[in-house]
């Protein structure tokens, strides 16, 4: 082989490598970008679930409250009663 075709065929080879090594890259990059927005789509999942927890949360706390409201009252009433009823032993 003559000095020129050795020399045709390394450069091939480099060109060849230059291109797979970006291809490669690009490869990554593009798996990269998909991750990214994958996990974006994550966190917005996460922060809505996050917000619906806080409102079913404050809603329950509403919701022990007036229970507690309905109890105090219901034994207010129970107390009203006893003092009012004539068959009650005091």
């Amino acid at each position: 082989m003559s000095t020129t075709v050795i020399i045709l065929i390394v450069v091939a080879v480099i060109v060849v490598l230059v291109v797979v090594g970006l291809l490669a890259r690009r490869q990554r990059e593009r798996q990269l970008d998909q991750k990214r927005v994958e996990a974006s789509e994550h966190r917005e999942q996460a922060e809505t679930s996050g917000r619906k927890a806080e409102q079913a949360r404050l809603a329950a706390e509403e919701q022990t409250e007036r229970a507690r409201k309905e109890q105090t009252a219901a034994e207010e009433h129970r107390q009203q009663a006893q003092e009012i009823d004539p068959d009650v032993d005091e």
